[in-house]
């Protein structure tokens, strides 16, 4: 009895061992005050910081200026990064996943291969311009997005190749099930061989989007702006178009499941 009461205790200080290891290799690489002094120092010494490939995760960050550091690869899941400035900085293939990204800057950033799933964009249920986050000029091609951007500015970011789709399920219960981009600013954008089904569009200005051999079965274009948009060789198979402005659009006539979207007909003049 003895023995097995020992046994039992030294099993479970083992699983206490354990949960410990992986909570220490889970730990961030530098803590938000470490990170921010360096930054301050660089900036003062007008040098740009390479953060590349660390693990910043959970971390406070918001409010930050990146000095346009170097955050290649670097995985930043959870971390608060509401108001910070990353404008022009590197985030080629990083982790944003989880993050707090209300009224953040990425103007110009560079974000190809990055993974920005499910942040948090809005302090509450509401959506608000002012809260909305900016990827202005940014590279995001073939990235993984998933979230409410509503009221975002991608204007002439290139987003082509990217996956905007649901395409897992997370095994939680939450109440968004597709990408929101109702209201956002699109204009000039790239999505050329895009994946964006599902995707709300509603009152977006899509105007001269590139949205050539895009995926775009079951997305919703009410009253969107899709003026001098390229649609050559789009899917709109089940999209809902009520009400949207297609003047001066291209390759209407190359669109695949036109027979199947809603209120195509009533929209093209």
């Amino acid at each position: 009895m003895r023995a097995s009461c020992r046994l039992m205790q030294g099993g479970f200080a083992a699983i206490l061992a354990a949960v410990a290891l992986a909570g220490a290799a889970a730990a961030a690489d530098m803590s938000a005050r470490e990170m921010t002094e360096r930054l301050f120092k660089a900036d003062a010494a007008g040098a740009h910081l390479d953060f590349s490939r660390m693990m910043l995760t959970e971390l406070d960050l918001s409010g930050v200026d990146f000095k346009q550091a170097r955050l290649e690869g670097t995985d930043l899941f959870g971390s608060d990064l509401s108001g910070a400035n990353l404008s022009s900085t590197d985030l080629t293939s990083a982790r944003l996943d989880r993050t707090i990204l209300i009224g953040a800057k990425f103007d110009h950033a560079r974000l190809a291969g990055a993974s920005i799933l499910r942040p948090t964009t809005f302090a509450g249920m509401d959506a608000t311009r002012a809260e909305a986050v900016s990827f202005a000029g940014a590279d995001l091609r073939n990235t993984k997005i998933f979230g409410r951007f509503n009221y975002a500015n991608f204007a002439g970011a290139d987003l082509s190749g990217s996956t905007l789709a649901p395409f897992n399920h997370t095994g939680f219960i939450e109440h968004l099930w597709r990408t929101e981009l109702a209201g956002a600013d699109l204009s000039g954008a790239n999505f050329a061989g895009a994946n964006l089904g599902h995707v709300k569009f509603r009152f977006a200005n899509l105007r001269g989007a590139n949205l050539t051999r895009t995926i775009l079965r079951n997305a919703d274009f009410a009253h969107a702006d899709l003026s001098g948009a390229d649609l050559t060789g789009a899917d709109i198979a089940a999209a809902d178009f009520d009400g949207a402005i297609l003047t001066g659009a291209k390759g209407l006539d190359t669109l695949a499941g036109r027979a199947g979207a809603t209120n195509m007909d009533k929209v093209i003049q």
